[in-house]
């Protein structure tokens, strides 16, 4: 007996924990992939596994429903996996630790992966049942979608007849996205050089922020750790000579992190100075955080005496100013559509490696020009700190069609199902409907799904009733002929 055994719809949570037992994060995708198409091979049901492993498997129409208009049901494979630091899964090869907490199922130490599982759970339901009255079913799930939309960037979908999507990768139920900002992923990089200093080596920890999903959460402005890293950093740097040693900070472009960690070497004679600055900045960002990020924390600790290969001194003053430079967060506010973010940015990841600081940022806009003059100032920043910059996974936004059909018979079904109308909105976090779209002639397309809560972090969850509830209305969705 599964974990989730007993939930209702129970096809719908069995195959949602089959997939958890498969490591499908980003970049690992072929076992997810390769179980997609032993699904559909074990019922008959065409099939295409593309070299990217991108899934494509359609389902012919129940009787009565061959004159309906074919509908693309579309989703993402891999999922964000990050886990707490204490926690002993393997991501890469272990299965996650579902568990359930009254309304919410949870994985033990590590995200969730609803975002996008759930879609791929409710398509595999779907394709699997026989007693679901429904029109052509065209089902796309693609892979890498967390790290730059990769697969449907490659994804051919020249086979298909729908022109009507159901994406299903959203968290909010009760909300039909129809618009998305556009974005990519940029990686500045800074060579350093190294020297042997003798002196005292320094852990430093930033952590107990709350992190979250940089396109749906940047705009509650809690604490970016690799920016407060920064911070310290800058403040460090403009009293005392600091050699970095290590330095390590968020898991993904697109999850605003929660830790980053440091080794810095100081001469013997700065401790004292080296523990005022850090707990004078701790006291400092502690209070501006107060209400955003309560947890947030500066930990230092001793890590031995000696001589120790770093940063050299005059780099890491330079590595300071480049990092306390860089923009972060909200850049500005939609003139259209109040209350909703036009273009930010976050600093996912920071690392030192090979002689090199790497900073990478998801970078997000509405407006196609404005995402290209933030790059752009990104450039500006890195070279003139001596660096360069690369640029991937660019994809275009969707934008929002006036005269849409499909969410017309959307919202009417939902009014008459729970008796109000849903909301109708766009989002600022990327969905792969505007790459798909331009695949597709006069796409009509629909984005929605049930509720989560802190995707793309360990505190990930996801609502067992609101899964329910949309499966239910998804099922009446393709039931209801035009």
């Amino acid at each position: 007996m599964g974990v989730l055994s007993g939930l209702e719809p129970g096809n719908v949570f069995y195959y949602f924990e089959e997939i958890t037992k498969i490591p499908h994060g980003s970049g690992n995708v072929d076992r997810i992939s390769d179980y997609l198409a032993a699904f559909a091979r074990e019922r008959n049901l065409f099939c295409i596994q593309d070299k990217w492993k991108n899934i494509i498997i359609i389902k012919e129409a129940s009787a009565g429903y061959e004159a309906e208009p074919a509908v693309i049901l579309q989703g993402h494979m891999d999922m964000v996996a990050v886990k707490k630091p204490d926690c002993s899964i393997d991501l890469e090869r272990d299965s996650l630790r579902v568990a359930v907490r009254g309304d919410e199922i949870y994985a033990e130490g590590t995200s969730l992966g609803g975002d996008d599982g759930i879609a791929v759970a409710y398509a595999l339901a779907l394709l699997d049942a026989d007693h679901i009255k429904h029109p052509r079913l065209e089902v796309v799930i693609t892979v890498d979608e967390e790290v730059g939309m990769e697969g449907a960037r490659q994804i051919d979908l020249s086979m298909l007849r729908g022109h009507r999507m159901l994406n299903l990768d959203s968290e909010e139920e009760g909300i039909f996205l129809t618009s998305c900002a556009g974005g990519a992923r940029v990686d500045c990089r800074v060579p350093v050089e190294w020297e042997s200093f003798e002196g005292i080596a320094y852990e430093v920890l930033v952590e107990g922020l709350k992190g979250g999903h940089s396109g749906t959460e940047i705009q509650k402005e809690r604490g970016n750790a690799n920016c407060l890293f920064a911070r310290l950093l800058w403040n460090l740097t403009q009293k005392l000579d600091v050699g970095i040693q290590k330095l390590e900070g968020g898991l993904a472009d697109n999850a605003i992190p929660r830790q980053t960690k440091a080794v810095l070497v100081i001469e013997p004679k700065d401790s004292a100075s080296f523990a005022e600055i850090c707990d004078v900045t701790a006291a400092r960002i502690g209070e501006e955080l107060a209400v955003k990020d309560p947890g947030f924390t500066i930990a230092v600790a001793e890590r031995g005496k000696g001589s120790f290969s770093c940063v050299n001194r005059r780099d890491t003053r330079r590595a300071a100013a480049f990092l306390n430079s860089l923009p972060n967060g909200v850049q500005a506010m939609s003139a259209d559509l109040p209350g909703l973010v036009e273009t930010s940015l976050n600093l996912g990841i920071l690392t030192l490696d090979k002689g090199e600081i790497c900073a990478e940022f998801s970078v997000r806009s509405s407006v196609e020009s404005a995402k290209e003059a933030l790059i752009a100032r990104l450039s500006c920043i890195t070279k003139l700190a001596g660096g360069n910059q690369t640029v991937t996974g660019d994809y275009p936004g969707w934008k929002y069609r006036a005269d849409s059909p499909l969410r017309e018979k959307m919202v009417a079904l939902y009014e008459k199902m729970y008796g109000e109308k849903p909301k109708v909105e766009a989002i600022h976090a990327g969905l792969e409907c505007g790459l798909l779209g331009s695949k597709i002639s006069d796409l009509d397309c629909v984005s929605f799904g049930p509720q989560m809560s802190d995707i793309h972090t360990t505190e990930e969850s996801l609502s067992i009733s609101s899964t329910k509830r949309v499966w239910e209305y998804l099922v009446r969705l393709l039931e209801e002929k035009d």
